[in-house]
């Protein structure tokens, strides 16, 4: 593809500097979008957009290369090593990390498109999550994202006479009164399983108490005191959820059929609200102790580095429409209430607004939206965002701390320890 684009533009110069070859529309750029929406129809919304784009930009044609998500990052990698990386590619906040310490990412290129647009044209917090480790720039131009947090059935709570939960203890506290074990009931369906959604759980809960992976100086900080309350207290409240490894689908079966209450899960629980449960019973709380902290997962539309000037003025013009309020709002509602809008006018726009899953669910959208401020991410500190995180999520370390604990019941300050070392090895490579 490299050398074929290459060819192409070689064509086009040498055209442009010939008296008799003045016809512009002779002149394309082509681009490839890669993006995970394999889908069928996820892939006819995309090549609407496309197909519009193309219209208002007769010289410049958009190719999708869509990747199924198991095989995404790899096939980035894949690419890469072979110099074919697409000029624009959908990818999460975390990988895209990985992706800009691999110096993939054409920095100048995403800070021209947001300067464009204008920083005010995104949520409040959501730029932070995309900024790169030195601070400087950032490594993509968010166009969606999902949040997590603690779900739970109104209608229960108010019957055993609770209140929604507000800090640990009165979450804790609705989880003891609502469990009953010997009937298979819960009091909150807890992820325990040595998966990344543990991570991602229980890290709201450290974060929240000020724990984190790295201090600002970029120093392992496992084993502190605030990791251990954190470790601790989530470890008293599996106690209360089902028992075994739990991860994605328990989580969910046992909120949709009713073993549990309470569940932390993502916004992708708003579809099956919507289709198989009562929308107006649902709430939504975030772990806060010191501070709230919602765990979040920002996507973002991505240029890559080692493209020609033609191609790169493609891409850009490519992602400044797709960031537009009406397009924006095409890509958010392939997953209606599930993926959250990041840009402020997308709520504003008769599609968004008319959606009948984001009709039903009444002012949550809006309170989710209303969370991004609040996200936080381990190896996320200040407008830092260490790259290192990459490699210790992948490592599964943290995913198995917390099974160690909540599963195999191990002692929590030996368990810091050893992941402290464990991880602070990690981080030096």
């Amino acid at each position: 593809m490299r050398k074929n684009k290459v060819v192409l533009l070689s064509a086009l110069v040498a055209c442009a500097l010939m008296t008799g070859c003045k016809d512009d529309k002779n002149k394309t750029v082509n681009i490839e979008f890669m993006h995970s929406s394999v889908e069928q129809e996820r892939q006819a919304i995309i090549g609407k957009l496309i197909a519009r784009f193309e219209q208002e930009n007769p010289g410049i044609t958009v190719k999708q290369v869509p990747v199924e998500e198991d095989a995404y990052n790899t096939k980035v990698t894949t690419l890469a090593r072979s110099g074919a990386l697409p000029e624009v590619i959908e990818i999460s906040h975390d990988y895209a990390k990985v992706m800009d310490k691999e110096q993939l990412l054409d920095r100048k290129a995403i800070e021209d498109v947001i300067a464009t647009l204008g920083e005010h044209a995104f949520h409040d917090g959501v730029l932070r999550i995309v900024r790169t480790e030195d601070a400087q720039a950032w490594t993509g131009v968010p166009i969606s994202a999902w949040i997590q947090g603690i779900w739970y059935k109104k209608s229960v709570l108010a019957n055993a006479g609770l209140q929604p939960p507000h800090n640990w203890q009165s979450l804790l506290t609705a989880a003891d009164a609502l469990a009953d074990p010997i009937h298979k009931k819960y009091g909150i369906a807890l992820p325990t399983a040595e998966s990344v959604m543990t991570e991602q759980a229980f890290s709201q809960f450290a974060l929240s108490n000020g724990a984190n992976v790295f201090n600002a100086s970029g120093a392992v900080t496992i084993d502190t005191p605030e990791m251990a309350q954190a470790l601790t207290f989530y470890q008293t409240l599996a106690k209360d959820t089902m028992p075994g490894s739990n991860d994605v689908m328990e989580i969910k079966d046992a909120f949709m059929n009713g073993a549990a209450p309470m569940a932390i899960y993502s916004t992708y629980i708003l579809p099956a609200v919507y289709s198989e449960g009562d929308p107006q019973d649902l709430g939504f709380v975030v772990p806060n102790e010191k501070t709230p902290a919602v765990y979040g997962m920002i996507t973002s539309l991505t240029l890559t580095a080692g493209q020609n000037d033609a191609e790169t003025d493609a891409a850009k013009r490519f992602v400044v429409f797709m960031e537009q309020a009406q397009n924006a709002a095409d890509w958010v509602l392939m997953s209606p209430g599930a993926a959250l809008p990041v840009i402020r006018a997308v709520s504003d726009t008769p599609s968004y607004k008319d959606n009948p899953v984001i009709k039903a669910f009444g002012d949550l959208p809006a309170q989710l939206i209303a969370q991004f401020p609040n996200v936080k991410v381990f190896g996320s500190v200040g407008d830092k965002n260490f790259t290192r995180m990459g490699d210790i999520t992948g490592s599964g370390a943290l995913n198995a701390m917390v099974n160690n604990v909540t599963v195999g019941n191990k002692a929590v300050n030996a368990t810091l320890s050893q992941s402290q070392a464990r991880i602070a090895q990690l981080a030096a490579q």
